[in-house]
């Protein structure tokens, strides 16, 4: 025997009620309220267009890269642990990535946003040196080197590789290292010379410390790729060693 209560469970086919509910789901037509950072993007790119990055603070410019990688949420709190962690915009995009996703709020699309940004600046400085004469626009290479290597926290030695009439033909990384210590090996050194029908060098290195001042390590090395170089037919021209904020020249401490 069947009862109205197992018609109202399961109604059989062209079954209708006869009786209309006391509500009804109606969508929302109601906006949203904006979040409250989403001026705050609008007018610091606006500002960034019309007065360049010059009219930013360091933890403006990371906010701007942080907006690609963080579409929906504030970042100023995170640019500014950033800046207390590393101290400037500089060491920020330059740190390496273990550490930056260390600070709270960075995930890994903000820390490919930064090291997106470090290699554009690397590739544009090194677009401006590269098929220049290197001993007439020193002073370029050297912003140059101190772009891609001053904030490093392990030491790296770059090669730059001249032809015969002084222009830059490549800049390479031959090694990294530790913070205090990198190994090269003159064979490398020369060997790639060779390959590249170089005609001299310019050695630089890094030292995190912060001095640039040349370590006996420093000067036994140099010492054995002089030798290895002009037993070649290949010169060194310098050995520069790039310190936080200023920078050695073995040339002219007397070392080579």
């Amino acid at each position: 025997m069947t009862t109205p209560n197992q018609f109202a469970e399961k109604p059989f086919p062209g079954f209708e009620p006869d009786f209309e509910p006391d509500f009804k789901v109606v969508p929302s037509t109601a906006k949203l309220p904006e979040p409250h950072y989403t001026n705050h993007r609008q007018r610091l790119r606006a500002r960034f267009m019309r007065a360049g990055a010059t009219s930013l603070a360091d933890y403006e410019m990371l906010e701007l890269v942080l907006f690609r990688a963080i579409p929906r949420r504030d970042v100023k709190p995170i640019a500014k642990r950033l800046l207390a962690e590393f101290g400037d915009f500089n060491r920020v995009i330059t740190a390496p990535a273990a550490r930056l996703s260390k600070v709270q709020g960075v995930g890994s699309a903000a820390v490919q946003e930064l090291k997106i940004v470090e290699a554009a600046a690397q590739m544009l400085g090194q677009a401006r040196v590269l098929g220049q004469n290197a001993i007439t626009s020193w002073s370029s290479l050297m912003d140059y080197c101190k772009t891609v290597m001053a904030h490093r926290e392990t030491e790296q030695f770059r090669v730059l590789y001249l032809d015969r009439k002084n222009t830059l033909i490549a800049d390479e990384p031959q090694a990294v290292g530790t913070v205090d210590h990198v190994p090269v090996y003159p064979r490398e050194v020369v060997k790639r010379a060779l390959e590249l029908n170089a005609s001299s060098l310019i050695l630089v290195h890094n030292h995190p410390s912060g001095s640039p001042d040349p370590s006996d390590e420093d000067i036994v090395m140099t010492n054995r790729i002089v030798d290895a170089a002009k037993a070649l037919g290949i010169s060194v021209h310098d050995h520069i060693v790039i310190g936080k904020e200023s920078d050695a020249s073995f040339k002219a401490l007397g070392l080579i």
